[in-house]
């Protein structure tokens, strides 16, 4: 009964923003902004529109920038980018997604049609704007970011691409540790009924995620690996469009961890940057026109990638972080170097716990959570003494007489032994005062199906990437248990967990640290 009142109010609060999202219209007729419908694959119509630089004569060849618009929203969504972008000098096309608002067709999910689609869309602005066919990019939030990688995967004209708030693997995003994320799921399959016509395929995919249904678990992981990017990695290589990715720390929709994976593995000009927030947050002021950093960068890197302005982004470090817990921005020459210095501390304790009991313990709500810690530094709390030991692990590190800065991805390395064949377990670390009072670092969830009753096996975790200041006189804490409104669970009645740490293979927590 759960699932059905959180689709209506994650979608009740998507058409809030929606609507706030509504204001640039009334500029409209003072901008020389065009709306436009274009022929999209197979013929259906995409709701557009056009920016161009005032001024501009057919005779001009300017650099063109297509903006695919994010899930459920409409096609007046960057309207506000649009003109800052058009001003400097570009062309700039946005258009509604297939299947969403008044577009045609039906909810591909970034399937081939919309990759199509946004060729489509550069072939219409080559033929109708003074757009270069030598110089074209695309950027896009979240749905718009997935997009547009995909089509720098199939389309060579693309030189660059700005993907923010997006994903590289569908599948690490929305069921990491093969778990399903549940409130990210009900909000994504809530706001494509309420706002556009979700195909067959989807309809059935989201059905079978939700209703945990294994028999198709591998049709759905294939379903997923289509719509990433990352499973085209080679030609998004080979074409060499300079890509640059940003994304939060505390994306409950696309995890940061995705991301960095991708970028580590791109070959061409690329930027990876993470800021606090959730998803599309540290984004979401530039869409109203306001100050912005993600879009300051963004235009930054189409201003040299397109344009062969000397800007310097080209000589910053390509890796730019800002914490959750301080000022300012860090640069790294590459993802790896984020997490060099590696501390561990131990898991020594045998716990035994009974599962389908929430302990208290939580990673928060979608969107609102950690758009209240990016605004207020307020992450989800516990009293980490007072957490019921029948139903939460708990194990601690010593007090740090130093400032730790948490920088990357932590792992957990332990030994589980289950007293049913499948079960559901997250992990939390926590910044833990001198009170006991404990504030969210990280998290992650992980399902397992299969396992023999009483039989030991090894799970190595990674948590959700961060970067997070631990204060001098604090301890990190390690808390497991088997509840969490974020994620479906699968922990059959009266199941318990034991995690133990045999002599042979200690279980632990590894820590990413960044040196003074």
């Amino acid at each position: 009964m759960r699932r059905t009142p959180l689709a209506l109010a994650v979608s009740a609060a998507l058409v809030a923003g929606t609507a706030l999202g509504l204001a640039p219209t009334a500029q409209a007729a003072d901008t020389g902004i065009r709306f436009v419908d274009i022929a999209g694959e197979g013929g259906t119509v995409l709701k557009a529109n056009v920016v161009t630089p005032a001024g501009a004569g057919p005779s001009a060849r300017l650099p063109l920038i297509v903006l695919p618009t994010s899930w459920a929203m409409p096609q007046i969504e960057y309207l506000a980018q649009a003109q800052k972008v058009a001003d400097s000098g570009y062309v700039v096309v946005s258009y509604n997604s297939r299947g969403f608002w008044q577009s045609g067709g039906e909810i591909e999910t970034a399937g081939p049609k919309d990759v199509a689609d946004a060729s489509k869309v550069i072939d219409w602005a080559l033929a109708n704007t003074p757009a270069d066919a030598d110089h074209v990019g695309m950027a896009g939030v979240s749905y718009g970011a997935g997009i547009s990688l995909l089509a720098a995967a199939h389309d060579p004209r693309i030189k660059a691409v700005a993907a923010l708030s997006g994903w590289a693997d569908l599948i690490e995003s929305i069921y990491s540790g093969r778990t399903q994320h549940l409130q990210a799921a009900a909000l994504l399959g809530g706001a494509g009924y309420l706002t556009g016509r979700p195909g067959p395929e989807l309809k059935e995919v989201l059905g079978d995620f939700l209703s945990s249904n294994l028999d198709k678990e591998d049709e759905m992981i294939a379903w997923g690996r289509k719509r990433s990017p990352a499973a085209y990695l080679d030609r998004i290589n080979a074409n060499g469009a300079a890509i640059m990715l940003g994304n939060a720390w505390g994306d409950t929709i696309f995890p940061p961890n995705q991301y960095a994976s991708f970028y580590e593995k791109l070959t061409g000009p690329k930027r990876l940057e993470f800021r606090p927030g959730d998803h599309a947050t540290a984004e979401a002021t530039g869409l109203l026109g306001l100050p912005n950093d993600t879009w300051t960068s963004a235009h930054r890197w189409f201003d040299h990638h397109l344009k062969g302005v000397d800007n310097g982004i080209d000589r910053e470090q390509p890796v730019q972080l800002k914490s959750r817990s301080a000022d300012g921005y860090e640069g790294y020459p590459d993802w790896k170097s984020v997490h060099a210095n590696q501390r561990k501390f131990t898991l020594s304790d045998p716990e035994r716990l009974w599962a389908n009991v929430d302990s208290g313990a939580n990673g928060g709500i979608t969107l609102l959570t950690n758009l209240l810690d990016q605004f207020l530094r307020t992450p989800p709390t516990v009293s980490v003494p007072l957490l019921p030991r029948a139903f939460a692990g708990v194990w601690q590190s010593e007090r740090y007489t130093t400032p730790q800065r948490v920088r990357g991805t932590a792992e957990v390395h332990t030994t589980v032994t289950s007293t049913k064949e499948s079960g559901t377990f997250v992990a939390y670390l926590y910044d833990v005062g001198p009170l006991g009072v404990g504030k969210l670092v990280s998290n992650a969830p992980y399902t397992f199906h299969g396992k023999t009753p009483g039989q030991p096996f090894t799970v190595d975790l990674e948590l959700f990437s961060t970067a997070y200041d631990v204060p001098a006189g604090h301890r990190l804490a390690l808390v497991v248990d088997t509840v969490d409104a974020l994620y479906i669970e699968h922990n059959p009645t009266g199941a318990q967990l034991t995690f133990s740490s045999p002599s042979a293979d200690p279980s632990y927590v590894s820590v990413p640290l960044r040196e003074k």
